[in-house]
Order: structure tokens, then sequence, then C-alpha cells
């Protein structure tokens, strides 16, 4: 499977600047997951900038 590093980057919501994972999806999948937490991407832009990643926030920023 071909990565398209510079697209996924423009889109690329993570605040994070010296994250070495930008615009590679399954690293960065990969490595949060290690984390148990979920890549920023997945919250809004104001949790996000927070960096709690957590399941849990994501769970609370999504119930309904």
């Amino acid at each position: 499977m071909e990565c398209h590093v510079e697209k996924n980057k423009s889109q690329c919501t993570c605040t994070y600047e010296p994250c070495s994972r930008k615009g590679k999806c399954c690293e960065c999948i990969a490595y949060h997951r290690k984390q148990n937490q979920l890549p920023g991407c997945f919250f809004p832009p104001d949790v996000e900038r927070t960096y709690d990643r957590s399941i849990a926030r994501f769970i609370q920023c999504y119930r309904g």
C-alpha cells in the first residue's frame, strides 16, 4: 500500500509539531494504540490542543 504523506499532512489536525508521524497515519494509529490512546485527528480542535488523547476523553466528547 502506498502512503501519501504530503496529502495526509495537509489534512492532519494534530497540533503536536515535533511529531515524526505527521502524515504517516498507520504509524500514528499504531503509536497511539500502544499508548491506549486515539490520534489527535479523532478529537474536536479544542480538545486536541489539550493533548488528552485518552479513550475516556474521546467518549466524553461524543457522548450524546
